[in-house]
């Protein structure tokens, strides 16, 4: 006769069990979000606040800060960021062999060379425009491929919240981009800034 502490399970407690252990290997797959995502929002909200603040509303600057200043700013946090962020990425790829490696390399070389690409354009066609003008095409095209990426992380993955951050990032970038650059900034550094900030502790502290 079985002891009470040997009893076997109850198929619900057993589900319980798979369930939990299922989110939790499915937490440590995706990665820790405060180390995804709050280092990009963080790096957003400075930088992009600082220019926000050169360019204002109405083409008068809010701050004495020149528009290189704003874009050194934004440059050191995001550098800062991504390499907080490249942290969580090894820790994440630690935990996948095989093909989910692969994929993984592979995505982050697109990360690469989409960055890449984009401080060619710049750089190239930057020096033709207007500096409002210029500046936009700086923050939009960086704003593009985050975007883009995302939206395809997530169609490799099957991660709706992967999918539809990308989308998030795109839509902003877009009405930022027909408003000016004042408004631009000033809308990446509330909803992509703070957005990604709320989003990387939501995701990481939910149940």
């Amino acid at each position: 006769m079985l002891e009470k502490d040997e009893r076997p399970e109850s198929p619900e407690e057993m589900l319980r069990v798979i369930q939990e252990q299922s989110a939790a290997t499915s937490k440590r797959l995706n990665g820790d979000p405060l180390l995804l995502y709050v280092p990009w929002g963080v790096a957003w909200l400075l930088g992009f606040t600082a220019l926000f603040l050169h360019y204002g509303l109405d083409g008068r600057p809010y701050a004495p800060i020149s528009q290189m200043q704003g874009v050194a700013v934004l440059l050191v946090a995001q550098m800062v960021a991504g390499a907080v962020a490249a942290v969580g990425i090894v820790r994440m790829n630690r935990l996948v062999r095989g093909d989910s490696s692969i994929r993984g390399a592979m995505y982050g070389y697109a990360w690469s060379a989409g960055m890449v690409l984009m401080v060619i354009i710049g750089t190239r066609l930057g020096p033709l425009l207007p500096p409002e003008e210029n500046g936009l095409l700086w923050a939009g095209g960086m704003l593009t491929v985050v975007a883009v990426l995302h939206m395809v992380g997530g169609a490799l993955w099957l991660s709706k919240p992967m999918f539809f951050t990308g989308a998030w990032v795109a839509a902003v970038n877009a009405l930022g981009l027909l408003l000016g650059a004042g408004w631009h900034a000033l809308l990446t550094a509330v909803l992509l800034g703070g957005g990604f900030i709320a989003v990387g502790i939501r995701w990481r502290f939910r149940s």
